[in-house]
């Protein structure tokens, strides 16, 4: 046993082999990886190191070197995301790419943005937000939770797309509902009509295998501190070469007027936006060498590992809810949702009030895991659903899923009394 192994406390079920190499708590089941991720200690050491040396010499780190270190760790990002470095930009979250094609974009009143109804919040506020600027109208399509499958997914996105549409928002794995849409299949169709794409893969980089030049969408932001397991603050924005032009960063700063010949004006304009710290970029190479290196067989075993694992998490959550499941395993990645049964309480806290079973399982099984009410704005006649979301990453277990299930048993028959 290792040394934080021994120190688990009572009750508290085997931890992973891999556990060890993170630095999470050992006296918490954490099974909340899809909110803000995890660092493993090994990244976390090379970021420390990095920056030491950008303290040691502030001027050269940023002045002299900075640029050449992000080129390399654009060509190694771009190798495990089948892109082209040359489309590939760093911003701190995806949540500021998307922010940042929705500023730069204008529609005319009248206009139509698409997304459905599984999109992140903060995203639909983003899209609500260039609607309401430019007198366009934000469309949403809504998807049925259950959904039979991406065939039907497919069709409810095509069916709200109009002759005014100008952009698509869809995510590729969905926050709230944890599922996997058929964006291949979207992005062809929709840009085969000459109608752009922008993807919110806050979750796709790291939980799916990619191939983003061959997908061809216009626009893919992504998050690297999420699966890839990179530090907090790395995340890229992916723009096909023809929509470059029109996409700019959310601070203009000296890249503007750069004008150095060999170097797009994409590239100088985000590649330095104003002083910050850049480390959790630089350490993107050592997360995909560490977390790739934990598996025989690298990152596409790490992704089915992952994605078994949370198959085997739903069948044993919905059954302990007395619940169906919410959709096909195919529309499963690393995370999945089940639907609980509403409490006495639960239609007075509203979308966004805290869930005091999220507290009980946190103060009697140790369980980190989110609970939350979907949708946060139902259509008339619509009911909200009790959903919980788990999250597997290779410092997961199989025995953490089945203990949070005797635990959810457990409270949800207090509540039912």
């Amino acid at each position: 046993m290792t040394g934080q192994e021994g120190a688990r406390p009572p009750g508290r079920p085997p931890r992973s082999p891999h556990a060890d190499a993170w630095a999470l708590d050992p006296a918490v089941v954490f099974l909340n990886h899809g909110s803000f991720g995890a660092c493993p200690g090994a990244v976390l050491a090379v970021q420390a190191d990095l920056r030491a040396e950008l303290e040691a010499n502030p001027v050269a780190f940023l002045d002299r070197g900075l640029e050449g270190r992000l080129d390399a760790v654009r060509v190694r990002l771009a190798s495990f995301l089948e892109a082209d470095p040359e489309d590939l930009v760093f911003v701190p979250n995806a949540t500021a790419g998307v922010a940042t094609v929705l500023r730069s974009l204008r529609f005319a009143p009248g206009d139509e943005i698409v997304a459905t109804d599984h999109e992140y919040n903060a995203a639909l506020n983003m899209a609500r937000f260039a609607a309401a600027r430019d007198g366009a109208r934000l469309v949403v399509a809504r998807i049925p939770l259950p959904t039979s499958g991406p065939e039907e997914v497919a069709e409810r996105v095509l069916s709200a797309v109009g002759p005014r549409t100008r952009l698509v928002l869809v995510s590729h794995v969905t926050s709230p509902t944890a599922l996997v849409l058929p964006v291949e299949r979207l992005v062809a169709a929709l840009e085969g009509r000459g109608i752009p794409v922008l993807v919110d893969g806050a979750h796709g980089p790291g939980m799916l295998p990619l191939d983003l030049a061959g997908l061809g969408a216009s626009f893919y932001a992504g998050n690297l501190h999420k699966w890839v397991c990179a530090p907090k603050g790395a995340a890229f924005l992916h723009v096909r070469r023809d929509r470059q032009a029109a996409i700019r960063p959310l601070a203009i700063s000296h890249g503007a007027n750069d004008p150095r010949a060999g170097r797009s004006t994409f590239r100088k304009e985000f590649d330095w936006t104003g002083t910050a710290d850049p480390t959790p970029f630089l350490a993107v190479p050592a997360a995909l060498d560490a977390v790739g290196g934990m598996v025989a067989g690298g990152w596409p075993a790490v992704m089915a590992r992952n994605a078994a694992l949370a198959a085997v998490a739903r069948r044993a959550l919905a059954s302990a809810a007395g619940r169906p499941v919410l959709s096909p395993e195919s529309m499963l990645g690393s995370m999945a949702a089940i639907e609980l049964p509403p409490d006495r309480g639960f239609a007075a806290r509203g979308p966004s009030g805290p869930d005091p079973l999220q507290a009980r399982l946190q103060a009697t099984a140790a369980v980190e895991v989110p609970l939350h009410s979907w949708p946060r704005d139902p259509a008339p006649g619509e009911r909200r659903r009790r959903l919980l979301r788990v999250s597997a990453h290779l410092y997961n277990d199989h025995a953490e899923y089945a203990h949070l299930a005797e635990a959810l048993r457990t409270l949800l028959a207090e509540e039912g009394r």
